[in-house]
């Protein structure tokens, strides 16, 4: 089971953004699910952070917010505070900026005309054809890349049963660029049909 666990972070760490970051607004979702096979059983969860990834944060408890809503949906239920619940939902997430090529002002000044007879008219002389150029200095543009994991782990002996992994990206002053968007949009499309079919990368818009 070990070795099983050990082959599915391999295989996900392989996984790209593809065109996700090169999106003006936001882009689809890329995931990957992989999981044993088997049914998966349901019972009571817990969510707890990555172990090494620091304490519960504000931003962590959104990511686990959505995860759990989502795992909801899926079957399982929430544990008693007095009780030890079955299974651990263990959230990762990252949150990373980039900038992309430059993008050049959408403003020009085009100079053009034609050329009649000998090339003089009027006391005025044509170009032909045109010439534009932008006005202004190229901008980068800067894309936020989003990241949300998730191992079900059965607390009994640790195996993981299912995991995956989700990503996506936005232009920084898109909606789904903002935490509470990106996890809400990252927890839908990770869990959408689950279990999903494993070791299959799929793309949701």
């Amino acid at each position: 089971m070990k070795n099983a666990a050990y082959g599915i972070v391999i295989a996900l760490a392989a996984v790209s953004l593809g065109g996700c970051a090169t999106t003006t607004t936001s882009g689809p979702v890329e995931v990957t699910r992989f999981h044993l096979g088997a049914p998966l059983e349901r019972g009571t969860l817990t969510v707890e952070p990555l172990a090494g990834g620091g304490a519960a944060s504000l931003e962590f408890k959104t990511y686990a917010a959505a995860v759990e809503t989502e795992l909801i949906q899926a079957g399982y239920t929430t544990s008693a505070p007095s009780t030890t619940a079955q299974y651990l939902a263990v959230v990762g997430f990252t949150r990373t900026s980039q900038d992309v090529g430059p993008r050049r002002s959408p403003i020009s000044i085009g100079l053009g005309g034609g050329v009649g007879g000998g090339g003089y008219r009027g006391g005025g002389v044509g170009v032909g054809g045109g010439i534009s150029f932008p006005i202004g200095k190229a901008r980068a543009r800067e894309i936020i890349l989003s990241e949300l994991s998730v191992q079900i782990r059965r607390r009994s002996d640790g195996t993981v049963i299912w995991e995956g992994r989700a990503q996506t990206g936005a232009d920084v002053r898109a909606a789904d660029a903002q935490a509470s968007a990106a996890a809400g949009k990252l927890a839908n499309a990770l869990f959408r049909g689950f279990p999903g079919e494993s070791g299959r990368t799929i793309t949701v818009k």
